[in-house]
């Protein structure tokens, strides 16, 4: 009885001491400090947009889809400056948002909707550092990239095509991804028309390098692994992930496809920098374990990057 109550008393400590460490380095933060953040996040991404927009896609007529991408073809035919073209069509998509998705759905698009072309009209006179349609595309495709990932981070929106791409899928069930490919897929269809051929390659590879960079800054460099073990000797194993590795596990049930026997697997999410200790503890308990062991980009949750 008294050792089944130290080693209760001895989990519950080792289990509060993870926590404590888990946590440490910052207390979570309360709803005006998190919202302040994410303004500030839409803030420097739309400025960070804006600066790329207007340094590397407006001088070369690189469309790589969305609002932005419009509005560089209507200012190659018409002059009109790519913010006033923005606005005009950010509006009514707007406004159309907050009718058909609702409040929520339109306020997180409400600011980003407005200071995205107002920063495209105050950088509008900037310079380009370069005439390489290539390197504008790839640099473009960065900073465009990087903006976004900011934006979405803090949980807002630009607006623009998005907008109608919601709008598409609420409405005639086709996928999201697909109907935000087909805007982009047609205003570079319209770019290669437009303006000339190459300049529809060179948005391809713009948009491309958008769509890398934001998932980059959305899940950063952290790449965490995730094991399978399937062994039968789960409780050593368990034991010394939890004490030793100082991490937790997942019990799941399984059974061998040739055999039918039930065994058991357990999943564990490590660092990097855990993955050959946990290779060697495992080892150790069950020299016969079968272990996979992945790449996963992201994991929220205790321990690892809070939501």
């Amino acid at each position: 009885m008294v050792s089944e109550h130290s080693e209760a008393a001895r989990e519950a400590a080792i289990l509060e001491r993870t926590r404590r460490r888990r946590r440490a380095g910052g207390s979570p933060l309360g709803p005006r400090s998190r919202a302040a953040i994410n303004v500030l996040l839409l803030l420097s991404g739309s400025l960070l947009i804006a600066l790329s927009f207007n340094l590397f896609l407006v001088p070369l007529g690189i469309a790589s889809g969305g609002v932005s991408g419009i509005s560089i073809l209507v200012n190659r035919l018409t002059g009109i400056p790519p913010a006033f073209t923005q606005w005009g069509l950010n509006v009514p998509l707007f406004v159309l948002g907050l009718w058909l998705l609702g409040k929520r759905f339109a306020l997180k698009t409400a600011l980003g909707s407005f200071v995205l072309p107002l920063f495209v009209l105050l950088t509008s006179q900037w310079p380009p550092p370069t005439n390489n349609a290539m390197l504008a595309a790839i640099y473009g495709g960065i900073g465009v990239g990087a903006g976004l990932g900011l934006v979405f981070r803090g949980q807002g929106s630009t607006g623009g095509l998005d907008l109608a791409a919601q709008l598409l899928h609420r409405f005639t069930g086709i996928r999201l991804g697909l109907a935000v490919a087909c805007f982009d897929g047609l205003v570079i269809a319209a770019a290669g028309l437009l303006i000339a051929p190459e300049n529809a390659l060179y948005a391809l590879v713009g948009l491309f390098v958008t769509t890398k960079t934001i998932d980059f800054v959305q899940s950063g460099l952290s790449i965490s692994k995730v094991a399978f073990i399937i062994t039968d000797r789960p409780d050593a194993i368990a034991q010394v992930v939890l004490h030793d590795l100082d991490r937790g596990l997942t019990r799941l049930d399984g059974r061998g496809g040739f055999t039918g026997e039930e065994r058991a697997v357990l999943m564990v999410v490590v660092g990097r920098g855990e993955v050959s200790k946990l290779k060697q503890l495992v080892r150790a308990a069950d020299a016969g374990a079968f272990v996979i062991i992945s790449d996963t980009a992201e994991v929220l949750g205790e321990g690892f990057n809070l939501p």
